[in-house]
């Protein structure tokens, strides 16, 4: 690898990390010594890119730096389509619109010699099988989770049976069967999942819930793994 692209993937490792990230880590998904990374960084910081950290500690990327954008190799338009590929088969109406707006936008940038790799790609993805239709605006459950506004939903059990609920939306989930509304419930006082084919109504409340999205979404994934640790015992 040349010092140059060398260089440039140290960054995209930094800026990818959200804790500090050791010389060893980065040596090691480099393939390079230890002692070129500890001079790579000496020679980013030399040329005012915000890196903060040290040996044996580690090292993170300061917030508000940037880069021009580089060129996708290979295996990253691969990695793209794919996951546009999911996306467009399995996501509500408008992220399936829009996983496929970006394929087209990949392809048209793409070099002329790895455009195949779109067209007509070794990678691929089937679409859902009886997936079955929302009978809720996603879009609107979306808004309303970065908004961290409440939701009244009236929903419909695998029993059939209707019941009206207050959640606090923190994410949607989207399987290979059904699209769900992860949310935390105010008559459970804890966590459920609602099939979005399910939701008979939602209602979008002018109330936002006492804490911000992303906390509510770090609570429910530290409950996920809590659940997860016990069965495994």
């Amino acid at each position: 690898m040349r010092r140059a692209d060398r260089l440039f993937e140290i960054v995209q490792i930094l800026r990818r990390e959200r804790r500090p990230i050791t010389a060893d880590s980065i040596a090691a998904e480099l393939e390079t010594s230890k002692r070129s990374v500890y001079r790579d960084i000496a020679a980013l910081t030399a040329q005012r890119v915000p890196i903060r950290g040290e040996a044996g500690i580690g090292y993170i990327l300061e917030s508000g730096f940037d880069l021009p954008p580089l060129m996708l190799n290979p295996e990253e338009v691969e990695a793209a389509v794919l996951g546009a590929q999911w996306v467009a088969g399995h996501g509500d109406p408008a992220l399936a619109h829009a996983a496929r707006n970006l394929i087209a936008k990949i392809g048209a940038v793409v070099p002329a010699e790895m455009r195949a790799l779109v067209d007509d790609p070794a990678a691929r993805t089937p679409p859902a099988w009886r997936m079955p239709e929302d009978a809720v605006d996603a879009t609107g459950l979306r808004q309303a989770i970065r908004a961290g506004r409440k939701i009244a939903l009236s929903y419909r059990a695998e029993n059939g049976e209707p019941t009206q609920r207050i959640v606090w939306p923190a994410l949607l989930g989207y399987h290979h069967s059904a699209r769900i509304l992860i949310a935390w419930c105010e008559l459970r006082e804890d966590f459920r999942s609602f099939r979005l084919d399910r939701i008979m109504a939602a209602e979008l409340l002018d109330m936002r819930y006492p804490a911000r999205p992303a906390q509510l979404r770090a609570r429910w994934l530290t409950e996920v793994e809590r659940r997860r640790h016990c069965d495994s015992r």
